[in-house]
């Protein structure tokens, strides 16, 4: 497939201000394009022109770095991604200008981004699990750059690529397997005892997450049994709900035992007939290997892919399975520890199979950790 790409001219200068996207064999561009629009709801493909070395068509000489080299200037496909950046390509590469150019020596594809250089303040220490602060060290990108930028290391961990960084020149090879979390977006709702059921088919051990104690309402007495003293007005264990009717204007003891009567009434009531769940959770503990948590919520953002969709019109319930390691730090680490990616190792399979058993009860689409849609059969 690459035989037949326009070959990415490498003595272009500019080329080593711009990012770059570089991908193995066997990646279509059709691909690269879905998961743009996953990330840019408006993101399409626009002919332009690339001046490309030895083609054949109007030649022109340009200066190089190893000398005159000819080049024509032919028509290449770019994904238009936001109002200022594009993405130019496929194109070919060798083994040796991949390497020039700092990418893996497997890389046969490559794809040129034209974006806004905008920049904000250095980096702060602490996690980069991107590598970001290490490729932009005199300021992270912002803005629209931010967003691409972003977009272009979570398609190198999608696809096994990388991605060479403009200017710095530094090389970001993101692991496959760093980001295992899933999401299942349906429109579904699980209540949170059929919900645990369907991960124990999976996780025996799998429980409910509950709080350790229950509320049983105020404290004995309170609003009730106050008096009025030199000292202002004092109350058996209801100074704070006394305090905030004075503070909003209701001076009247009649009005004020009112008010506090009816709070105290809507305690009893919450108490006998609470609401139902709005989100819940359901646990599973993994040992050295950490915890599994399944968080089932309303889902108000969701990929560009599904916005339009006749199912997402009267809302979408997520189901978020999440990984978190006994040493929560190494999540943000750009290269982790051995333990932790044995123990991410040993997670995600489970991780896959919970989200494939809610799947397969409730249907809808499995989103990963970047937003990118996943094939239930790919699990």
């Amino acid at each position: 497939m690459a035989d037949a790409l326009p070959r990415l001219n490498v003595a272009d200068a500019t080329l080593r201000d711009r990012h770059l996207l570089g991908l193995p064999e066997g990646i279509a561009a059709d691909e690269v394009e879905v998961l743009a629009i996953s990330r840019f709801a408006q993101a399409h493909w626009e002919e332009s022109t690339q001046d490309v070395p030895q083609q054949r068509g109007f030649v022109r000489p340009v200066t190089a770095a190893l000398g005159i080299r000819a080049v024509t200037a032919v028509p290449v496909r770019a994904l238009r991604l936001a109002r200022l950046s594009r993405l130019s390509g496929p194109f070919a590469v060798s083994s040796e200008d991949a390497v020039g150019l700092g990418l893996p020596a497997a890389t046969t594809v490559v794809y040129d981004l034209d974006c806004p250089r905008e920049r904000g303040e250095r980096p702060y220490p602490g996690g980069d699990r991107d590598g970001l602060k290490r490729a932009f060290p005199d300021g992270l990108p912002v803005r629209e750059e931010e967003r691409v930028v972003q977009w272009l290391v979570a398609c190198a961990r999608r696809l096994g690529g990388a991605v060479r960084i403009g200017g710095s020149g530094v090389v970001l090879t993101p692991d496959v397997d760093g980001a295992i979390d899933l999401t299942l977006l349906t429109d579904r709702w699980l209540e949170p005892a059929e919900a645990l059921a369907v991960v124990q088919t999976v996780v025996p051990r799998a429980r409910l997450s509950e709080p350790t104690s229950r509320w049983t309402g105020p404290m004995a007495g309170v609003g009730r049994g106050s008096t009025s003293g030199a000292g202002g007005i004092t109350e058996a264990g209801g100074s704070g709900l006394r305090a905030a009717l004075e503070q909003h204007g209701v001076h009247d003891e009649a009005e004020r035992a009112r008010l506090m009567a009816e709070a105290a009434a809507f305690d009893e009531l919450m108490i006998a007939s609470p609401p139902p769940a709005e989100s819940y959770g359901v646990l599973v503990d993994l040992g050295v290997d950490g915890t599994i948590s399944v968080e089932a919520a309303a889902e108000t953002e969701l990929p560009p892919l599904l916005r339009d969709l006749p199912w997402t019109a009267d809302g979408v319930v997520a189901y978020r399975v999440h990984w978190e390691p006994l040493l929560v730090e190494e999540l943000e680490m750009e290269k982790p520890s051995f333990p932790h990616k044995v123990a991410r190792g040993r997670a995600a399979p489970q991780v896959q199979a919970v989200t494939r058993a809610l799947h397969a009860v409730l249907g809808g689409e499995i989103a990963d950790d970047a937003d990118f849609l996943v094939d239930p059969a790919d699990l």
